[in-house]
């Protein structure tokens, strides 16, 4: 709240004994007074029905609610009683002083009346009996006693003046006045003064003013302070920062004691802008600031200018404190240099007393440079500008207020930072860094765009002073920098910060003109030590990720982080410790150029692919899922008991492969998939978030240097131009299709695992094993049912139809291995093959769930091949040699048909294997012929056989791996058994 300080009172040579309260009753009379001797009626017939008994706080609630509306047939009687309401005088008072005054004046002709003689009327007129009590009178009598003696006791011989203080004293001496002496010595001691009053009241006037009075010039401490408590009558005395309704009636009735306290209307407004002004400082009501300019500016107007009352204020002399010196001014030029003075105190710290409240900036500027006027003489420009003084001083006093503004904001914050420091274990330098920046944020948005319109430099002032204030001490710290350390994190950003405010600040004076200022201060030498720093920092972050990945998956369970949040915690923790990298490489807020996002990026692509390396890894070669080929044998049935062939022992797995498969459950392999999908999302996110801060980084350097006005430009305007997105795609793109790769093959390995490993003796050594009847597709469809329920409330729903895709295509893969490599034990007739599809219909439905699961068209579409596969088992036999020797020819023309992981009807393994499996005798006949393949008779069909053959044909057309996986040596052999299949024939 603002204080007096720095304002002074007016000293004035009133009696001692002449408190506020009886200055503020002498003004009640003197008005009411001046209001009865210029006609207006101040006591009606209706005051005597009053309640002699209300009290004067019982009036004043009233006033609250609604300012004692009463009775009255006149609207100058309700303004009268406001008037007494607002100066505080009892009811009672009030009547008695109505009542004498009316007694006084009736039969006499209005005429001017003097502060004097209304005293000697009251107190000719009122006795002790007109008063409640002895106290109140004898303070009453007291002070009519000291008016008296402050208006009569100057300018006499020294005789005059001990008649004058003899007669006062028996006033004031209630025994010898009330008792001792009779009425009519009463009224000759008040002769006595009349008629010194009466022969001032004759004395010539000295100024010609209209109304001039003797006791205008010799009275002048008096009529001014009285004047002054009605002025204070204008404002509300329950909220003394708001003007009462009736302020203007109010100030009418003033305007009636003119001629007597010799009040002019330039006195008027100076008196009232000076009562506005106190009321302003006590209450901090930002409208009596602007009234009382609006009374300056009235006291500085042309209208007002009179040079027989510019005479006359002039001889009103008072003294004042200036500089801690008293000093004797006339009474316009006090007012006003104190009003300077107090403005002047408090903007000489503008930052400390007005950034709080901003709105009384430019009405306290203007205010201070209009009083700070030395002449008072009107430059004949009515209207109000503040422009009262020459420039050269404007530009002084205001270049003074920047000055030693910023000299104490700058100890200030200083004193600030250190502690500040101390506490929040910042380093100080950051933390003044942010305080003079504040400082020039506010000057920016604050005090300079109401300063230039006076200084029109005020900004640049105010840059150059904080520049290089704190660049002196910035100086001596970039000195000591060897590499990126804490301190170097938090001083060198705020540092820029700063002077980017700073450089905004200084340029904002050239705008809105045509002129153009270099900068008159030097950058600090941010820009020339930040490259190889942030590359140091980079480099360093680059070793933290990288230990803390590792840390991070070896801790990994592979277990969801909630039903929500499917991902493995590994990942989460990996995006948490890059994202506050990247948060943190931000933060450096000093000049960047792109090879410090090259550097950035190049962490971040490093750190994921390792953690990405680490998870594929886990992985084993998808051939190890597969069970081992069974050997190639024809359909026979056996005719008596014989010596069964054992089938080869499966193929040996290493330990630690098994284990690993043991431990890549489907559920685990669930978990891997979301995290590359979350990985794949984030890294959208991640690279969003990169792009808007490097954006926002190289929009503030292209902004400070349009700011600077600088003909050098900034490597391209285009903040996410070909270079960038050229980072972006060698960096996370890449990251984001090793992710998609991943996918991929961890979805194909779930796929096979489920069905070749987890599976194997429930679907491929089950299904049709020793024949299609009684073990059908029922029997492994519940548990289909589960896996794929399974993997369906683990997976991510944006991977879902991939995933049960893999396994849909694992599923016909396990199939066809059942109709072509399912051993001796399994041989297909016609009406089989009838089971067969009857249960492939039911295996699509299940993956299709009802339009619930793949669509429609996508199961149908895979199951193409394996659809053909069945209707080979359909064809004649006939026809399936035909075909056998027609793809022997298209392998002799060169015709490849063959595709990796891909069969085709018209390829001889398929051929084969269908001839293989077919329950047919003339197919058993072909292949004993012409391949000398053993019949399925003679192994065991408990076991898996020897898979290798007696016959050195098919020996060398079957290699010991999966019906659908061939290695490319098979085109060869192939071509080696070109002779003899043409050479095959039919009977």
């Amino acid at each position: 709240m603002f204080s007096f300080s720095g304002i002074t009172n007016l000293k004035n040579r009133i009696h001692e004994g002449l408190l506020d309260d009886d200055l503020r009753e002498s003004a009640y009379e003197v008005v009411l007074a001046c209001m009865l001797f210029s006609g207006v009626e101040i006591y009606s017939t209706e005051r005597r029905k009053k309640e002699k008994s209300s009290r004067f706080l019982s009036g004043l609630k009233n006033k609250r609610d609604k300012r004692h509306v009463e009775s009255e047939s006149t609207e100058h009687l309700k303004i009268i009683d406001t008037i007494r309401i607002q100066m505080q005088i009892s009811e009672a008072t009030d009547t008695f002083i109505r009542r004498r005054l009316t007694q006084f004046a009736m039969g006499k002709s209005y005429g001017q009346i003097d502060v004097p003689q209304l005293s000697i009327v009251l107190l000719t007129s009122l006795l002790r009996t007109d008063f409640p009590s002895e106290k109140s009178y004898l303070h009453w009598k007291n002070r009519q006693a000291n008016v008296l003696e402050e208006l009569l006791s100057s300018d006499h011989k020294k005789t005059e003046k001990q008649m004058i203080r003899a007669s006062l004293a028996k006033i004031r001496n209630p025994e010898e006045w009330d008792i001792k002496m009779s009425p009519s010595e009463r009224s000759d001691v008040l002769l006595t003064l009349r008629q010194v009053a009466l022969t001032f009241t004759s004395i010539p006037v000295r100024f010609g003013v209209e109304g001039e009075t003797y006791y205008w010039t010799t009275g002048y401490h008096l009529n001014i302070r009285l004047y002054e408590k009605l002025l204070f009558g204008v404002f509300d005395v329950l909220e003394d920062g708001k003007l009462i309704e009736e302020a203007k009636e109010i100030l009418k009735f003033a305007r009636l004691t003119w001629s007597m306290l010799g009040i002019t209307e330039r006195l008027h407004h100076a008196l009232f802008a000076w009562v506005l002004f106190q009321q302003f400082i006590a209450t901090e009501e930002a409208v009596l600031l602007d009234y009382a300019i609006c009374e300056v500016e009235k006291v500085l107007s042309t209208e007002v200018y009179n040079e027989k009352e510019v005479d006359y204020m002039k001889s009103l002399m008072c003294s004042t404190i200036r500089d801690e010196c008293e000093i004797r001014l006339d009474l316009l030029r006090s007012m006003f240099s104190s009003i300077s003075s107090w403005c002047d105190s408090k903007l000489q710290d503008y930052h400390l007393h007005f950034s709080q409240k901003p709105s009384f900036f430019d009405r306290v500027l203007k205010m201070g440079l209009s009083t700070g006027i030395q002449d008072f003489v009107p430059h004949g420009n009515s209207e109000f500008t503040g422009y009262r003084l020459p420039n050269e001083i404007v530009t002084r006093k205001i270049r003074t207020y920047i000055e030693k503004t910023l000299d104490a904001a700058c100890n200030r914050v200083t004193g600030v930072a250190t502690n500040g420091s101390m506490k929040n274990k910042t380093h100080p330098l950051a933390t003044l860094a942010g305080e003079l920046k504040s400082i020039a944020e506010k000057d920016l948005s604050i005090f300079s765009p109401v300063l230039h319109r006076w200084y029109p430099q005020c900004a640049m002032v105010s840059a150059r002073t904080l520049h290089q204030f704190y660049g002196e001490i910035l100086n001596l710290f970039v000195k000591n920098i060897t590499h990126p350390t804490e301190d170097v994190r938090k001083v060198l950003p705020a540092a820029y910060a700063l002077e980017h405010c700073l450089i905004e600040l200084y340029s904002s004076a050239c705008k809105g003109s045509n002129s153009h200022h270099g900068l008159e201060f030097e950058h600090y030498p941010i820009a020339e030590i930040s490259r190889s720093l942030i590359l140091d920092w980079v480099v360093a972050q680059h070793e933290r990720i990288l230990q803390w990945t590792g840390r991070t998956f070896d801790l990994e369970d592979w277990e969801p982080l909630s039903s929500q949040r499917k991902q493995a915690a590994s990942a989460v923790e990996v995006f948490r410790i890059i994202e506050e990298t990247v948060d943190l490489f931000f933060e450096w807020s000093i000049p960047m150029d792109i090879t410090h996002l090259q550097a950035l990026l190049s962490i971040i692509f490093h750190s994921l692919d390792a953690y990405l390396s680490k998870v594929v890894s886990q992985l084993v070669e998808k051939q190890n899922l597969y069970p081992p080929t069974p050997p190639l044998t024809r359909y026979k049935e056996a005719t008596f008991p014989i010596v069964k062939k054992k089938m080869a022992e499966s193929l040996i797995i290493d330990d630690n492969i098994y284990k690993n498969l043991d431990n890549l459950t489907a559920s685990k392999l669930c978990i891997i998939l979301n995290t590359y999908r979350y990985i794949q999302k984030q890294i959208d996110v991640l690279e969003e978030g990169i792009r808007k801060s490097w954006e926002s980084v190289k929009l503030y350097q292209i902004d400070r240097h349009s700011i600077e006005k600088t003909p050098e430009t900034l490597e391209t305007t285009d903040v996410n131009g070909e270079s960038v997105s050229e980072l972006f795609v060698a960096t996370l793109d890449c990251i984001k299709d090793s992710a998609a790769h991943a996918i991929r093959k961890t979805s194909d390995f779930l796929g096979a695992k489920i069905v070749f490993w987890d599976m194997r003796d429930s679907f491929l050594y089950y299904l049709y094993h020793g024949g299609v009847e009684g073990n059908r597709f029922e029997g492994v469809l519940p548990e289909f049912d589960k896996v794929l329920n399974n993997i369906c409330g683990l997976i991510d729903g944006t991977i879902r139809d991939l995933v049960v895709s893999s396994i849909w295509k694992a599923s016909l893969e396990g199939l066809m291995w059942v109709l072509l490599d399912g051993g001796p034990s399994r041989a297909f007739s016609d009406f089989d093959i009838q089971k067969i599809e009857e249960d492939f219909t039911m295996l699509k439905d299940l993956f299709v769930a009802d339009g619930e699961g793949l669509p429609r068209s996508l199961v149908e579409e895979e199951a193409k091949f394996c659809n053909k596969i069945l209707s080979l088992f359909s064809l004649e036999t006939e026809s399936l040699i035909q075909m056998l020797m027609a793809s022997s020819e298209h392998i002799s023309v060169g015709v490849n048909n063959y595709k990796y992981g891909q069969r085709y009807l018209g390829d001889a393994h398929t051929l084969i294997r269908v001839l293989c499996h077919k329950k047919d005798k003339e197919a058993s006949k072909f292949l004993k012929r012409h391949y000398r393949l053993p019949p399925s008779s003679e192994y065991d069909e408990t076991s898996v056989e020897n898979s290798s053959l007696s016959s050195p044909l098919v020996a060398d057309i079957m290699k010991k791996s999966m019906s659908f996986r061939w290695s490319d040596k098979s085109h060869s052999s192939f071509r080696s058994i070109r002779k003899k299949f043409q050479e095959a024939t039919w009977k």
